[in-house]
C-alpha cells in the first residue's frame, strides 16, 4: 500500500461501471481513465478570494484577473483559455460548459448552459451501424460524426455581459503569452497522448503533439503554440463572433465534413445560429443547507439533489467515514438516482423532463424506503415521479471521462462553479487551428428507440445531449428568517458519469462528516451508477469489498480519476482543495 494511501486511510478514518452498459461499453475498448497516481495536497487558505483549477498555469491565469480587481466571471474566462493550452485534452473553446453563478451583491443565483448541440443534419440512426447495432467506440467517437456545436465561448460571452468587470480583450492575455512563448508539457497531458494513438491520426494534432518518430513529446517538452496564439488574439479583439463565423468555423466545418474515415454533419449555419441559454438552477435543502445546480440538459444537479433526499433520514453524522455502512448508503442512494437519470433525463425542450416531480421531498422520501441498512437491493428501478412520460426507455450512452471543473470566489464573494468538457479524453482528435474539436455527441443514447419505446436522450437535430456534470453551489440556509441564504461551498469534479458520485461524496464528508475541503476531496472515491458498486483502485477502501459482498453488493475496483476542486467558507475566509488524483491547485490571497 502506497503512502498516500495509507493517509488516505487516516483521512477516512477522520472517513464505474455503466449498469447494463457494462459489457458492450469494455466491448468498444475505450481508452482507459488516466490515473498518474495521487499527489499529496496541503489545504489552502484565503481571506479574500480563491480559485481552484486543474493545472497551476491556469490558476495563475485566474488568479492575476482577481489580483487585477476582475470577478469571478472574468477569472473563470482567463482560466478556460489557458486551460485549452495546459490541459488540450480535457476542454476548450472546441467544446461546451455548463456554470453556475452566484451574484453576492444581488443575492441572485444563476445558471449558464453552453452545452454542445447537434448539428441540423444529425439523424436518429446517428450511432447506429450497418448492422443494426450500436457502432463500436472508435467507429462513434474518432472522426467528425460526433463533433457537436462547440458552445463554451458562446456562454462565456453571455456570462460576462452580466457579470465582467474586466475588459473581454484583457481576459486572454495569459493564454495568448503562453500560446506564444510556451509551457512546459505535464505528464497527465504527455500519458493521455502516449497511451492513445488514435490522435496521432490527425496530421496537425501529429505535428503538434508528438516527435518526429511518432512519439509523444515529452514531460516537461516545451509547447508553443502559435496558431492557437492567432485565434486567441482573434477572440480577444472581435469576440465570439471571430470563431462562429467566418475563416476559423470554415475551417471547423472543413475538418469534420470531410474526415477521412468518419465524417459528419456540422455546418456554418450551425455555428452562427448556436445560442448560450440562461437556465433556471434546481435548488433543493439538505440539513441545514440549500444547494443548487444544473437543469437539464445536465443530469447532475438533479441527481445530487435526489441522493442526499434519499440520505435525508439516516445520521449520516453518525455513519464512520470509510465505515461498509458509509459507502453501502452513499451506493444504494446513487442507484436510485441514476435508475431515474438513464430513464427521464434529457433536453426539455425535445422532451418531458419531470423535474419537479423527481425533486418532490414525497418522491425521494418514498424512493429512500428502497434503501435497506443490512442489504444492497441490487439494480434499481426507475421511479414514476408525478408528471413522468409513459413508456419512456432507458438510454444508452457511451460516457467516458475527461473534462475539468474550475471553482472560484472573488472578492465582493461573486462565485462561479463551472465544469467544461470535449467529451472524452482528445475529445473527437480532430485538431484545427491549434485547439481540438469535442466527441460530445457520443453523450446521447446510440438507440433512439428500445422495444419501440423512445428515449429521453436520443439524438436530434439541434438537441443538447445528457450530462453529468455537476456545478454545485452550496448555501447555508436560513428556515424562518429574514436573513439571506450565505454562499458556503463552490465544487464540482470531472469524471464523465461518475461525476454525480465523485460530487456527492465531497458533500457528505464536509455537510455530514464535518472534513475540511481538501480532506473531503482525497477521500478514496466510490459508488454506484445502478450497477456493480464501485471502489477506487489502490486505495484502502479495498478492503472493504468482502463486507460489501456479503450485503449483496457486486463489487469492482477501478481507477476513479476524479477532478474535484472546492472552495468552503470559513469564519476566516476561504479554505480550497485540488484533487491529488490530478495536477489541479488552489491559489488565494
Amino acid at each position: 500500500m502506497t503512502n498516500i494511501a495509507l493517509r488516505l486511510l487516516a483521512c477516512a478514518a477522520a472517513f464505474a461501471a455503466p449498469d447494463a452498459l457494462a459489457q458492450r461499453a469494455a466491448d468498444t475498448a475505450p481508452p482507459p481513465e488516466l490515473s498518474s497516481g495521487f499527489t499529496e495536497k496541503q489545504l489552502v487558505t484565503a481571506r479574500k478570494y480563491m480559485v481552484v483549477a486543474a493545472h497551476p498555469l491556469a490558476a495563475e491565469a485566474g488568479l492575476k484577473m482577481l489580483d487585477a480587481g476582475g470577478s469571478a466571471t472574468d477569472a473563470a474566462i482567463a482560466v478556460q483559455m489557458v486551460l485549452n493550452l495546459v490541459e488540450a485534452q480535457s476542454s476548450g473553446i472546441g467544446g461546451g460548459a455548463f456554470m453556475m453563478h452566484f451574484d453576492a451583491t444581488k443575492n441572485v443565483i444563476s445558471a449558464y448552459d453552453g452545452r454542445e448541440e447537434a448539428p441540423m443534419g444529425v439523424t436518429p440512426d446517428l450511432f447506429i451501424g450497418k448492422d443494426g447495432k450500436p457502432m463500436r467506440f472508435a467507429s462513434a467517437v474518432i472522426g467528425g460524426r460526433s463533433v457537436g456545436v462547440p458552445g463554451v465561448l458562446r456562454m462565456l460571452e453571455l456570462a460576462h455581459a452580466r457579470h465582467g468587470k474586466l475588459p473581454w480583450a484583457r481576459l486572454f492575455a495569459p493564454a495568448i503569452a503562453l500560446a506564444e512563448k510556451g509551457f512546459p508539457m505535464s505528464r497527465r497531458m504527455h500519458l493521455q497522448i502516449a497511451q492513445d494513438a488514435t490522435l496521432a491520426g490527425d496530421a496537425r494534432a501529429r505535428a503538434y503533439f508528438y516527435l518526429p518518430d511518432g512519439t509523444a513529446k515529452p514531460v516537461g517538452a516545451t509547447m508553443k503554440n502559435p496558431e492557437f496564439a492567432v485565434v486567441l488574439k482573434r477572440l480577444a479583439r472581435e469576440g465570439p463572433d471571430a470563431f462562429y463565423q467566418g475563416e476559423i468555423a470554415r475551417d471547423m466545418v472543413a475538418a469534420v465534413r470531410t474526415h477521412a474515415a468518419n465524417p459528419g454533419s456540422l455546418a456554418v449555419t450551425d455555428l452562427l445560429d448556436y445560442r448560450a441559454r440562461t437556465v433556471t438552477p434546481v435548488c433543493g435543502k439538505y440539513r441545514a443547507y440549500k444547494l443548487c445546480g444544473m437543469p437539464p440538459p445536465s443530469a447532475g444537479g438533479i441527481a445530487i439533489l435526489q441522493i442526499l433526499a434519499s440520505l435525508e433520514r439516516f445520521d449520516m453524522k453518525a455513519v464512520r467515514p470509510g465505515s461498509t455502512e458509509a459507502v453501502h448508503l452513499l451506493s444504494e442512494a446513487e442507484r436510485l438516482a441514476y435508475a431515474d437519470r438513464e430513464r427521464y433525463a434529457g433536453d426539455d425542450r425535445f422532451t418531458p423532463v419531470p423535474v419537479a416531480g423527481l425533486l418532490a421531498p414525497d418522491y425521494n422520501r418514498q424512493r429512500s424506503e428502497r434503501i435497506r441498512p443490512e442489504k444492497s437491493m441490487g439494480r434499481a428501478e426507475a421511479g414514476s415521479p408525478a408528471g413522468s412520460p409513459v413508456a419512456m426507455a432507458d438510454g444508452d450512452a457511451l460516457e467516458f471521462p475527461s473534462t475539468s471543473q474550475i471553482s472560484i470566489v472573488d472578492e465582493d464573494g461573486n462565485a462561479v462553479s463551472m465544469t467544461t468538457s470535449i467529451e472524452s479524453g482528445l475529445g473527437s482528435r480532430i485538431f484545427v487551428r491549434g485547439f481540438l474539436l469535442n466527441n460530445q455527441l457520443t453523450d446521447f443514447s446510440m438507440m433512439p428507440t428500445v422495444n419501440g419505446r423512445p428515449v429521453a436522450n436520443a439524438v436530434y437535430p439541434g438537441k443538447r445531449p445528457r450530462s453529468a456534470m455537476a456545478p454545485t453551489l452550496v448555501f447555508s440556509h436560513q428556515d424562518n428568517s429574514d436573513h439571506e441564504d450565505k454562499l458556503y461551498m463552490v465544487l464540482g469534479s470531472p469524471g464523465g458519469p461518475a461525476i454525480i458520485n465523485y460530487v456527492a461524496k465531497t458533500l457528505v464528508a464536509t455537510l455530514d462528516w464535518g472534513m475540511d475541503m481538501q480532506a473531503a476531496i482525497a477521500l478514496p472515491n466510490f459508488g454506484s451508477r445502478n450497477g456493480p458498486t464501485e471502489i477506487e483502485k489502490g486505495t484502502p477502501y479495498e478492503n472493504l469489498l468482502g463486507p460489501l459482498k456479503s450485503m449483496g453488493h457486486e463489487v469492482r475496483t477501478i481507477d476513479m480519476t476524479s477532478g474535484i476542486h472546492g472552495i468552503m467558507r470559513t469564519s476566516q475566509g476561504w479554505q480550497g482543495g485540488a484533487d491529488p488524483r490530478r495536477e489541479g491547485v488552489a491559489r488565494g490571497r
